[in-house]
């Protein structure tokens, strides 16, 4: 009885500090394990198979909150990623900090989500989002720029504002600001890597969304649209991009009671080569697509041609019987012709499930069918099918 004692007022010695040095700031672990067995059958190449987490879904952080009275709060995050069956991977997430207040909404500081990523569409519309069976990257279905302005698995903005408005009547909006010609963010010389972002002379690189959740009766609607605006850096022109980039995004999801539609359409205007939308993150195309030995299984499907213009749709549908949700959902990708480079059209089917353990547990399955068209001479079509059974752990 005296050990446990002793034990006990030990413990109760050292947690004290701990609970002064985090007196009124609320601090919260929380994270994500996931792992599939997926099978990558591209042509050409031989199948792969692989337990791993492609997509980078796996994670860990902080979040970080203080009550500053009169509504107000001070605000982080810090999160870090993880592999479970592959390497150590322990690159950063998301990591910023900022004030959230009850009447104007939330603004942060940092590195951050884009707009087109979590609030106007983009993960919202895709069932198996950051999954082997994802629309994104190597799906072909939506934008995934390798600078994080997109939609793609481990893509974040650096160096960034971002402002997220309260729900009005409905009725929500967000913006993301990033400094121009940032080159203290570029990793390599010359500034042509696939972080950079920010225009010249200042030019803030923006993005804004807007849209409208409400339910009549059974039926309930989300509709929303946005605009991002990648302005071309003083290096970016020395190499050949004379443009901007543009991207236009709308869509919808209609839900009627366990049934849900969901689809969005983006046309992109002179895509940016240097880490815009003629690109994808490494986790979206499920690995480095110039690098030597990939053996096929790395595909960015979704990328339009250099300075090239195109457009990308997806529309899918689920329906849930008790805690499992069926899922069919496809779309298409047009890369138009630019110069001497041909047109691209990409093609895509999925079809799966999810069962739900639990509020924090489900297990998930399913197949997807890409189809390459590529108009290039001398380029060979890669058609893509992929097999995958996964199982996703919150906490």
């Amino acid at each position: 009885m005296n050990k446990k004692l002793m034990a006990l007022a030990i413990a109760g010695v050292m947690a004290v500090p701990l609970t002064a040095a985090a007196d009124g700031t609320h601090v919260t672990i929380f994270g994500r394990l996931q792992a599939e067995y997926a099978t990558v059958d591209v042509d050409g190449f031989n199948a792969q198979s692989a337990v791993s987490d492609d997509a980078l879904q796996s994670r860990w952080g902080l979040q970080i909150a203080e009550d500053l009275g009169m509504g107000l709060q001070a605000i982080g995050r810090i999160e870090y990623a993880l592999n479970p069956g592959g390497d150590v991977h322990s690159t950063a997430r998301e990591q910023w900090v900022g004030l959230r207040g009850d009447q104007w909404g939330e603004l942060k500081f940092g590195r951050v989500q884009s707009v087109l990523r979590d609030f106007a569409g983009g993960l919202l519309v895709d069932a198996f989002a950051e999954t082997s069976l994802h629309a994104n990257g190597s799906g072909g279905l939506m934008v995934s720029s390798a600078n994080g302005y997109g939609s793609g698995e481990h893509g974040f903005v650096k160096s960034a504002v971002r402002y997220d408005s309260p729900v009005v009547e409905g009725f929500s909006v967000a913006g993301l600001l990033m400094p121009g010609d940032a080159d203290k963010n570029d990793p390599v010389a010359g500034g042509l890597s696939a972080e950079n972002a920010g225009g010249e002379n200042g030019e803030w690189d923006f993005q804004i969304g807007a849209k409208y959740s409400g339910q009549f009766d059974i039926v309930g609607v989300d509709v929303f649209g946005a605009y991002s605006r990648d302005n071309v850096s003083k290096w970016q022109k020395l190499a050949g991009s004379s443009k901007d980039e543009q991207i236009w995004r709308g869509g919808a999801i209609i839900s009627v009671e366990d049934f849900r539609l969901r689809g969005q359409y983006e046309h992109v205007i002179h895509a940016n080569p240097f880490g815009g939308a003629a690109s994808c993150t490494e986790a979206a195309a499920f690995g480095d697509i110039t690098a030597p030995g990939n053996n096929g299984r790395a595909q960015c499907n979704s990328a339009m041609n250099a300075n090239g213009n195109g457009s990308l749709w997806i529309v899918g549908a689920d329906y849930t019987i008790g805690n499992t949700m069926l899922v069919a959902q496809g779309g298409m990708t047009r890369a138009k012709s630019k110069g001497l480079v041909a047109k691209r059209d990409v093609e895509n089917i999925t079809v799966g499930v999810i069962h739900n353990l639990s509020r924090r547990s489900s297990l998930f399955g399913g197949y997807q069918r890409v189809w390459v068209d590529d108009k290039a001479i001398g380029v060979a079509d890669s058609d893509r099918n992929v097999y995958s059974v996964g199982v996703r752990h919150d906490f």
